[in-house]
């Protein structure tokens, strides 16, 4: 049953953000081009079509270029690729024809509002503007000759998918499914003692690393008491930390994270946890540079409200009952369509099980975790 489910992930639980490919156009030029000059790649390499049916269009390009990533992603996870790794990135893009032309206008609606949201969240969460996503998104998308407007459409028909899925196979979790899950599961619930705190840094590495020289350290050290004093003054520390913090990660939030033991530096996390609300820390050293934390709240370990986490619930429960029955749906609609190889050797083997896609991949998002 597993043949095409791993590449399939991107095609049902799809959402996170995706690299792209896309290649810029060559410039334009005023001359004429020679006969020679005039001969294009596509000449000289025609793009084929690997794959054809009712509706169902795929050519090399398209496919290389999904390869191209997904071996990248291999690559990045220390990896190596199934060696028929072509023939199972094939068999998701036919599956996400496939699915995408049974897409009604109600279900591009219900995916288009789903990105939507999920983009507010993630917004939410980070606390940054949507101006402000799209400009650290920016150097990617011009590195890959893409737009903001190709991202966004790339997202929703990603999420038009498992709209689609959900629909077609009928797919309905009730709450009580959701409550039986919550109550077997308790581990899977319980949410770790917290601290949420501010931090201002000053670094004392350099930009390759290395240990600043001690008279640059003691300098900085010497900034870092004189904010501690105008801190400690009454001074906004979240405005002391977007001017002097060398964070990146959290300067523009006013230096703020969340975080639970064991996911900071010892020093750091042992002077947070020992802060009292409000409380400003001591300098703290630390690998990184010199800190004062600011504690704004301790929050005790507890478990989850089911209220919480049963949207992620039903979703998780929504992803397995689809992966249940993906295969034979998509096999029927591979009949219907009259899908046809063009290459032998790019036919999945009948035998497959391993995932075509490495963890980590960014076209990648796995069932929900609650």
């Amino acid at each position: 049953m597993k043949k095409m489910i791993g590449i399939l992930v991107l095609l049902l639980l799809a959402g996170s953000l995706r690299t792209f490919s896309a290649a810029p156009e060559p410039a334009k030029t005023n001359s004429a081009p020679s006969a020679k000059s005039g001969c294009r790649l596509n000449d000289l390499f025609p793009d084929t079509v690997v794959v054809k049916g009712k509706g169902v269009e795929i050519k090399r390009n398209q496919l290389d270029e999904e390869v191209i990533k997904t071996k990248s992603a291999y690559a990045a996870s220390q990896k190596q690729p199934p060696p028929d790794l072509d023939a199972r990135v094939l068999d998701g893009l036919i599956g996400a024809k496939l699915i995408l032309s049974k897409a009604t206008d109600d279900d591009k609606v219900k995916a288009k509002e789903k990105f939507e949201k999920s983009l507010q969240t993630y917004e939410t969460d980070n606390k940054i503007t949507e101006a402000e996503f799209f400009e650290k998104l920016a150097p990617q998308l011009r590195l890959q000759g893409s737009t903001k407007e190709d991202w966004t459409r790339q997202q929703i028909e990603q999420a038009t998918m498992p709209v689609v899925l959900e629909r077609e196979l009928k797919i309905n979790v009730t709450d009580d499914e959701v409550k039986k899950y919550y109550d077997e599961n308790p581990a899977r619930f319980e949410e770790p003692e917290m601290v949420r705190a501010s931090h201002i840094l000053l670094g004392t590495r350099d930009s390759a690393n290395k240990e600043l020289p001690d008279d640059k350290k003691a300098a900085k050290r010497k900034q870092m008491e004189d904010l501690l004093k105008r801190a400690r003054g009454g001074e906004d520390f979240a405005k002391l930390a977007k001017e002097f913090s060398e964070d990146p990660g959290s300067k523009d939030k006013g230096g703020e994270y969340k975080f639970p033991r064991g996911q900071m530096v010892p020093e750091f996390e042992a002077a947070a946890f020992s802060l009292n609300t409000n409380q400003i820390s001591d300098i703290v050293t630390t690998q990184y540079g010199y800190h004062i934390i600011k504690l704004s709240e301790k929050i005790p370990a507890k478990k989850a409200e089911l209220a919480k986490v049963a949207p992620n619930i039903k979703d998780m429960l929504k992803g397995r009952a689809i992966q249940d029955h993906v295969k034979a749906y998509l096999e029927t609609l591979k009949k219907e369509a009259g899908v046809e190889i063009m290459d032998e050797k790019l036919k999945l083997n009948e035998t497959a099980s391993a995932s075509a896609l490495p963890p980590g991949h960014p076209s990648v998002k796995p069932p929900t975790k609650p």
